[in-house]
């Protein structure tokens, strides 16, 4: 076996030419990425220890390896992970749809066919997202703890491979560990290049690309069934040569080349993609970087702040808690037992003055404070300290909960609204770019596709609607002050000016109320109509007593003078309404 693998992998001088430029490329990336590496490195020892030693190539862990054991405080930790909930349920919650996709052309979305078609798409994208094989959930959270531990996350988005799930399709979503990636941007700022640097065992190997396609030393050791991991790169980059008519991988914007470190080899043929396939996040970037920074870095003298007030914190509770003792050099007490009921002579003299001491520890409160405010910062950093209103202030008025929201958008915005546009927005094109190749995608109405097909995304999340949170609020203050005027003026036209059938259901919107809780016009429409003709029995009944009187004063006067007979009152007599 081994020595027809040889023969088979004969590698071509164009192969060659091909494998020492993106080797070259890779090692050049990696040098200007090792500052990044080294930062990274220090964060994961305060707040992630699972990450260390993983952002140098080359960097080798046993598994199950213990790496905490630099961590003294959690609270770094701990902050991560309510970052990563806090940014996964204001951006992609799971139990809502958090954007909906329409016509970039607000005239075709009057066409019922286009609003149905994408409505369509839109709940096949979120269907398949949340397949359990797709794994959608937990490599999101992932990435979000990366973007907030490290200020970089990687979502690479491919189709499923079905073949040992009875040729099932769909989508499936992999977080790149960012020690695997090496970036580089085009000239407005994108990340539209990525090599990644990742192993596989050679059964791994043999499973993606073939076992005709391994070279020499993963195929000996595929033969022996070790499990020694092999380094691999796949480099995606823009297509020098791309040439739209083209059916084959130059017809692609992307090429794709896998390549065999051990090997110095190609283990496939070129290939390609039609949209890139690494959704990138960044948190914030300094000028001149394609890297970004995270809350991580931007706290690091406060983590590493708190882990050396904890070390400090701990040896002053262990005094206290296991004190020092004084002892007098008299010789008088020998050895101090400090079992219960031990007695222990000459602990005082025969004035009754204590002859043991302990020693001073030193003021415990004031490290605790000191702790306090270095944790505030890292919750204020990490977001923590916006949510904690709420579970604090639990008899807030719908009012005070609308500015708070708004205040919120208004403070989240700037910093977790980027994750939107660098990288939601580029996933879900990948999405529908995927969906489409294995034709899960419904036709495309006529009208559309004349319009060659083209689209916008509309975020629904609670970030999104939190930022359209001070419409509301305006709204509920303007109304507020209405009522005031009401009441001073006792004049009610002032509320006139309010459309509340307007406005009502947009607030809900933006307070993100379920649809199907929600009464439509129609429904409206039909309890209005009962209301109305409630209150006008309601009104008939009320005055059923004076027309009763009526009545009978009539009644009295005919009576009285017969000769008027139906005339006497100077008309026809009038009849009760049924």
């Amino acid at each position: 076996m081994a020595d027809t693998a040889r023969k088979y992998r004969m590698i071509s001088s164009q192969e060659q030419a091909v494998v020492a430029e993106i080797m070259a490329d890779f090692t050049e990336r990696t040098i200007w990425r090792n500052v990044f590496a080294g930062q990274w490195e220090e964060a994961a020892q305060l707040i992630w220890p699972e990450q260390r030693n993983t952002f140098f190539y080359g960097s080798w862990n046993w598994p199950g390896q213990k790496k905490a054991f630099q961590q003294v405080d959690a609270s770094g930790m701990l902050a991560l992970h309510r970052f990563a909930a806090i940014a996964d349920s204001l951006l992609t919650p799971a139990n809502s749809k958090w954007h909906n996709l329409e016509a970039s052309n607000e005239y075709l979305m009057k066409n019922r066919r286009v609003r149905m078609y994408f409505d369509t798409v839109t709940r096949l994208l979120f269907r398949y997202r949340r397949n359990p094989l797709a794994n959608f959930r937990g490599q999101n959270n992932s990435n979000f703890r990366s973007l907030g531990g490290f200020g970089n996350a990687c979502m690479l988005i491919d189709a499923f491979d079905g073949r040992d799930y009875h040729g099932a399709k769909g989508l499936r979503y992999r977080a790149v560990p960012l020690g695997e990636c090496f970036f580089a941007e085009n000239h407005q700022g994108q990340v539209d290049s990525n090599i990644r640097w990742f192993r596989f065992t050679a059964q791994q190997a043999a499973q993606k690309w073939g076992h005709e396609n391994l070279p020499i030393q993963i195929a000996t050791a595929l033969e022996k069934g070790s499990q020694q991991p092999f380094n691999f790169l796949h480099c995606v980059k823009p297509r020098r040569d791309y040439d739209r008519g083209r059916y084959d991988a130059k017809g692609l914007p992307f090429s794709s080349h896998y390549v065999s470190i051990e090997g110095g080899c190609l283990m496939q043929e070129e290939g390609g993609y039609r949209t890139f396939p690494y959704a990138v996040s960044r948190y914030d970037q300094a000028p001149r970087e394609v890297y970004g920074r995270g809350p991580a870095q931007m706290v690091l003298p406060a983590l590493k702040t708190l882990n050396a007030q904890k070390s400090v914190f701990l040896k002053q509770a262990h005094r206290a808690a296991d004190p020092v003792l004084l002892i007098a050099d008299d010789g008088i007490i020998d050895q101090v037992n400090l079992k219960p009921g031990a007695q222990n002579k000459g602990g005082v003299n025969a004035d009754g003055r204590l002859m043991i001491q302990t020693l001073p520890t030193g003021d415990i409160q004031i490290a605790k404070e000191m702790m306090l405010e270095e944790k505030s910062i890292i919750d204020d950093m990490f977001l923590v300290s916006l949510f904690k209103v709420l579970s604090e202030h639990p008899n807030m008025t719908a009012t005070q909960v609308i500015e708070l929201v708004n205040e919120k958008g208004i403070l989240i915005a700037p910093t977790l609204g980027r994750q939107e546009t660098e990288y939601l927005g580029p996933m879900i094109e990948r999405e529908i770019d995927v969906l489409n190749s294995l034709s899960l995608l419904p036709p495309m109405p006529p009208e559309l596709r004349e319009a060659a097909g083209e689209y916008q995304v509309v975020y629904t999340s609670p970030l999104a609607l939190a930022q359209r949170a001070q419409e509301a609020a305006g709204f509920i203050r303007t109304v507020e002050t209405a009522k005031e005027v009401v009441n001073i003026t006792q004049d009610p036209s002032y509320l006139d000016r309010f459309d509340f059938d307007t406005a009502l259901p947009e607030i809900a919107a933006i307070q993100n109320v379920p649809e199907h809780w929600m009464a439509d016009d129609e429904m409206v429409a039909k309890r209005r109509k009962a209301r109305a003709q409630s209150q006008a029995q309601q009104a008939q009944i009320q005055a059923m007593p004076a027309q009763a009187a009526m009545l009978k004063a009539q009644a009295a006067v005919a009576k009285a003078q017969p000769g008027l007979g139906s005339q006497g009152l100077g008309g026809p007599q009038q009849r009760m309404p049924a």
